[in-house]
């Protein structure tokens, strides 16, 4: 018969060649030699993790602590993602006009009297066309696409940070930048569609909506347009990620102890960071933009470097920079804010789960004792 919970049980063992006495000779049911004992057995612990797990009303007391339920890096991803999203709206009308500069030369015609257009003409030309609601177009498909590519870029950063490390765990400055531009082209190639839609929301007024331009592309251009561009883009991601994570590292690993974990000095390191990728960089920006549109006549990006050139001097490889370096600082600031941000309310609610546990554990020790 199987024992209840908590029964005391008899356990006989017979041992062989051990002499029995006289007593248990005579005893109907000590007869044979062996051994007994009785045993108690073991009441079944709970385990402590599920003893010091916050209750529906803990948690309901401290609404905080249910952030640290979400696996860390799955909050990381969503505030770099939620970063990223408010940074590029509240910068959109900056990038639009910039957008308009660099390809104005290329819209207008290569025989057009006017080929290239100032910041303020731009500025006044989308208010006039689209009136408000103008300097956002093409916002949403922007956005669609800065979740999944901050997203991918983190992961794939992180990822790459592990594989480029030398045999004493350290990374070295090669292998930041082959880390930073091995993130720029997987986050780049995973959502380039979406750029090349946003692009052409922005530039092309003859389109309404992200389902017209979509259909207008594969129907007139098939499916390698959302593909157009791709080389100059990857070639032009690659550096500017790379020097932009390896600057932000390098600077901030130099700033002294007690300004590294403050917002300011995130801020300014930042802007430094992407300043010098921007200076560095921009002219493959404006290759790769102009590749992408539409009837464009480059096919490589030698053909469009030498006929930007051509059509508007060196200047026409900075084309729409003054904007791109006004929006640098504010894009920067909006997205390092909110992302700090987030990661203080993930710590904070960390301390605030681990509280809640250090609480029950104390509770959990007076009920034993």
């Amino acid at each position: 018969m199987t024992p209840k919970i908590n029964q005391p049980r008899l356990i006989w063992k017979e041992i062989p060649g051990l002499q029995p006495s006289k007593f248990e000779e005579n005893h109907p049911l000590l007869r044979g030699s062996g051994f007994a004992c009785v045993s108690m057995p073991e009441k079944k612990r709970v385990p402590t993790t599920v003893e010091l797990t916050p209750t529906a009303a803990q948690l309901l007391k401290h609404p905080l602590a249910v952030v640290a339920l979400v696996p860390k890096d799955v909050a990381l991803f969503a505030a770099g993602a939620l970063a990223g999203a408010s940074a590029k709206t509240v910068t959109a009308p900056l990038d639009r006009i910039k957008l308009i500069m660099q390809t104005h030369g290329l819209r207008a015609g290569q025989e057009s009297a006017k080929k290239t257009i100032g910041f303020l003409e731009a500025v006044i030309s989308v208010g006039k066309e689209s009136g408000v609601k103008g300097y956002w177009k093409g916002n949403l498909a922007q956005v669609i696409r800065i979740l999944p590519y901050s997203a991918v870029q983190l992961f794939a950063y992180e990822s790459y940070k592990k594989l480029f490390r030398g045999e004493d765990g350290e990374l070295s400055v090669i292998g930041r930048l082959a880390a930073g531009a091995s993130a720029g082209m997987t986050s780049t190639f995973v959502t380039y569609p979406l750029d090349v839609l946003r692009l052409r929301m922005a530039v092309d007024p003859g389109h309404q909506t992200m389902t017209n331009v979509v259909v207008s592309m594969l129907k007139e251009e098939g499916l390698g347009s959302f593909y157009r561009g791709l080389v100059p883009s990857l070639i032009s991601i690659a550096p500017y990620v790379a020097v932009n994570f390896c600057v932000f590292d390098l600077v901030k690993k130099s700033l002294p102890e007690r300004y590294k974990n403050k917002t300011e000095a995130s801020l300014v390191t930042a802007f430094v960071a992407a300043t010098v990728a921007t200076v560095t960089c921009y002219p493959l920006d404006t290759i790769r933009r102009q590749m992408q549109m539409r009837g464009t006549p480059y096919n490589t990006v030698l053909d469009a470097f030498s006929g930007i050139i051509a059509r508007d001097g060196v200047a026409g490889l900075y084309r729409g920079f003054v904007p791109n370096a006004l929006k640098t600082l504010p894009n920067s600031s909006i997205r390092l804010t909110t992302f700090d941000a987030m990661k203080r309310l993930i710590a904070a609610s960390e301390k605030e789960f681990q509280r809640i546990l250090e609480e029950n554990r104390n509770e959990h020790k007076l009920g034993s004792s």
